[in-house]
């Protein structure tokens, strides 16, 4: 499986688990940290982890993907899954507008996933 389709598959996985404002970004050309990054959001800590867990099984189930880290779970306002050529984040708001990831990496290029999320 290519990395942008992991990518699509984890975004997947955050939607059927109603993660909000899911974004999709290729890093491909501006890191050598992963070639896609996926942002979401939480409404709680609850909710944070059940997505982070809804990712892991999916991209375990579908793809045989395992994270290579899964790092912040303990704190609950930011969990990062490490699969090498993908990084999931899933943010509580106060978190995603503090890092606000989609500014940093602004120069990466957003998939387009109106046609894939039900609330893209």
């Amino acid at each position: 499986m290519t990395p942008k389709e992991l990518a699509v598959l984890a975004a997947k996985a955050l939607d059927g688990k109603k993660g909000e404002e899911i974004k999709v970004m290729e890093v491909t050309e501006l890191t050598t940290l992963a070639d896609y990054f996926v942002i979401c959001t939480g409404g709680s800590n609850t909710q944070i982890n059940a997505l982070c867990d809804a990712v892991e099984e999916k991209l375990e189930a579908e793809a045989g993907e395992r994270p290579l880290h899964r790092e912040g779970h303990r704190g609950g306002i930011w969990v990062l899954l490490d699969y090498g050529c993908l990084v999931v984040h899933v943010f509580n708001s106060e978190a995603r507008e503090f890092y606000s990831l989609e500014r940093l990496w602004s120069d990466g290029k957003p998939l387009d996933m109106s046609e894939i999320l039900t609330e893209a």
